[in-house]
Order: C-alpha cells, then structure tokens, then sequence
C-alpha cells in the first residue's frame, strides 16, 4: 500500500470523526436553547403571575390601611374619654386595632417578597435571552462547520497529490470559512441580534410602564416583547434553515422553492405567487444552490425591507439558460445609494458573476422593485 493511500485513509478517518465530534456537539446545542426557550416561556407566564399578585397585594393593602388609619383616630378617642365605654368596648377596639395593624405588616412582608421576586424573574428572562441568543450562534457557526465536512470536503484527500495542492486548497478553505462567517455575522447581526437588542430595551420598560399607567398597560408591552421574542427565535430557526435547505439536494430545485415560498408566505402574511416554465429538470449541484440562494435573497429583501403586499417570481429553464424575474410591489428604494453598502445586492451579484450571468435592478422610492436574472448552463 503506498503512503498517498495510506494518508488518505488516515485523513478520511480524521474528517468522519470531526463530523461526528461536531454533529454531538451541535445536538447538544440545539438541546440547550430549545431548554432555555422552555425555561424562558415557563418564567415569563410565572412572572406574569406575579406581577398581577403585586397588584392585588397592593390594593389589598392600601384598604387595609386605610381601616387601620380609622381605628387608630377610634382607639385615640377612646383613650382620652375612657370613662365613657365600658370595659369590653375599650378591649374590642385594642384587640380590633391589632389585629388590623398585624394583619398589614404580613401584607407589607408580601408585597416586598412579591417584588423581590418579580426583580428575580426579569433578571433571569434577561439571563436566559443571552443564553438563547449564545446557543443560536454557536449552533450556527456549527452548521458551517459541519456544512464544509460533510459536502465540501468530501473526497478532498483524492485531490490533494501534494504539499502544494493541499497548502492552495487549505487557503481556499479558509477564505471561504471567512465570507460565509461575515456574511453569518452580517444576518445575525441584522437579524435576531438587533431584535433581542429591542427585547432588552423594551424589557426595561415593562416595570416602568406598570408603576406609571397600571398593569394593562404593563401587560401590553409584555405582549410585545412576547412577539419580539417570537420574531428572534423565527429568524434564528431561518438564518439554520438557510444554511442548507435538505430538500434542495432531495426534491430538486423548483419544488424546494415553492415550499420555502409557501412557508416565508405563511410567516410574513405577504401574497407570494410562483410560476415556471420548461421543463423541471435536475440541474448540476452549483447552478441549484446558488440560484435558490439569489431567488430567497430577493424575497427576504422583499419582505425585511420593502413593505409590499404581493411578491411574484417568474422562473423560466431554457436549454442553454435560466431567466429570473422576482417582482414586489413595495416601497423601492434608491439603488444608486445602496448599491455599494447593501451587503445583500453585492452578495446577489457576487453569485451571478461565479455562474458567468447578469443581474439587473429596476427600482425607484415608492414604485416597488425589480429583479432581473440570467443564468447560462453550461454543458
């Protein structure tokens, strides 16, 4: 057996190992945010409870001290015309201002405790969002990860003859490790970053908002960073799925886009109509994933940023070509202005130029855009 074979054995032993040590490692992940987002839901309905206990503590207790304020100018003119009552009424308004004013101090103690404990939960929630948001991350990062091992580098020990081709394909490597990680950073970023960033902010305010306009007001703005919550874990689960659709490599490239644009029109509420024409034939692994890659860039821009009603994308498989047209009715924007600092655009271009195609835009403020695409197949 010669030295080549026997490296290459030894370095496809080492990337099967990796892709177990990484696919335990990502299982574990995604077992401790989907825990701390249980935990997160289960001490949000406990602090609401608490939070509604405050509140009757304190109604309960401004009565109450009231009554204790009236028996209190009782037992004072009791006091100063003894005289005038008889011994059992004396001993009933002693006992009966007592009792009340016990009766107080336990509320008092309560409604320290409840408050003490609400301080607790909010810090927890804040808490248990960080760690949601580093078990998001890491278990992004890790799809990379895991994405290179199992598709990318899968036969790379047949290809590397010698120490030059593997020092040029290392660089490769990471080169791209460094684009796919901005353009996570990027996503993350804009996405659920910003968004739990807004949980944060808006977090603050709920203890605010109950001290200055009263519990509905309170439970409103609970309701809202509920949805903020619900926005993040959405586009953390998108920013996952993006990664690597499955039913690309199973079904195919037209059925994969008509359930992701089945899925992004059942989320988003926006009207999203579909149609193709030719045949719908396999194509080679590159010209699927990218063009899925150029047709979700699109609709994301559309529904992040455009604010339209109905989304449209027109697919066309020719013999030597592909034509793209994705057409929004949204707000525009001005191209020239964003065309040099939208991650987005540079990255769409990016992509046709790898395929050797074009892409045109066609969009002015408030008279929606268009995406125009070309795509030619080489035999």
């Amino acid at each position: 057996m010669s030295s080549s074979k026997v490296e290459n054995g030894m370095l496809n032993h080492i990337l099967d190992e990796m892709v177990k040590v990484v696919n335990n490692s990502k299982d574990e992940i995604f077992e401790i945010g989907e825990q701390s987002r249980q935990e997160y839901e289960r001490i949000e309905r406990e602090l609401a409870g608490v939070k509604e206990q405050v509140v009757q503590v304190i109604d309960k207790g401004d009565q109450l001290e009231k009554k204790v304020k009236q028996y209190r100018i009782r037992l004072s003119e009791v006091s100063k015309n003894f005289k005038r009552y008889s011994e059992e009424e004396v001993k009933d308004v002693y006992d009966t201002a007592h009792e009340l004013q016990s009766e107080l101090l336990v509320l008092r103690e309560k409604e320290e405790q409840l408050k003490n404990r609400r301080s607790e939960l909010e810090q927890r929630l804040l808490s248990i969002a960080e760690t949601v948001d580093r078990a998001e991350s890491l278990l992004g990062k890790f799809s990379v990860v895991l994405t290179y091992l199992t598709e990318d580098l899968q036969g790379v020990s047949d290809t590397l003859e010698n120490a030059k081709d593997k020092e040029i394909f290392g660089l490769k490597i990471i080169d791209a490790q460094e684009e796919e990680r901005r353009r996570l950073s990027r996503e993350i970023h804009d996405g659920p970053a910003q968004l739990l960033a807004n949980v944060m902010l808006r977090s603050d305010l709920v203890e605010r908002t109950f001290r200055e306009r009263g519990i509905d007001e309170a439970m409103k703005e609970i309701k809202q960073v509920k949805e903020l919550v619900r926005s993040a874990l959405y586009e953390v689960r998108r920013i996952i799925y993006d990664l690597r659709p499955m039913a690309l490599d199973d079904l195919g490239l037209i059925p994969t886009l008509k359930k992701y644009l089945s899925t992004v029109e059942d989320y988003s509420q926006i009207h999203i109509k579909f149609t193709s024409r030719g045949k719908e034939d396999r194509l080679e692994q590159k010209y699927e994933t990218a063009i899925f890659r150029l047709v979700q860039e699109a609709v994301q821009n559309a529904v992040k940023h455009a604010n339209s009603s109905m989304i449209q994308i027109h697919f066309e498989l020719m013999k030597d070509k592909i034509n793209i047209l994705v057409v929004d009715n949204g707000k525009g924007f001005d191209f020239e202005e964003k065309e040099k600092s939208s991650f987005g655009l540079i990255g769409m271009r990016e992509r046709v130029d790898i395929l050797g195609g074009s892409i045109r835009f066609k969009t002015q403020p408030n008279q929606g855009t268009k995406i125009m695409i070309e795509v030619p197949l080489q035999k």
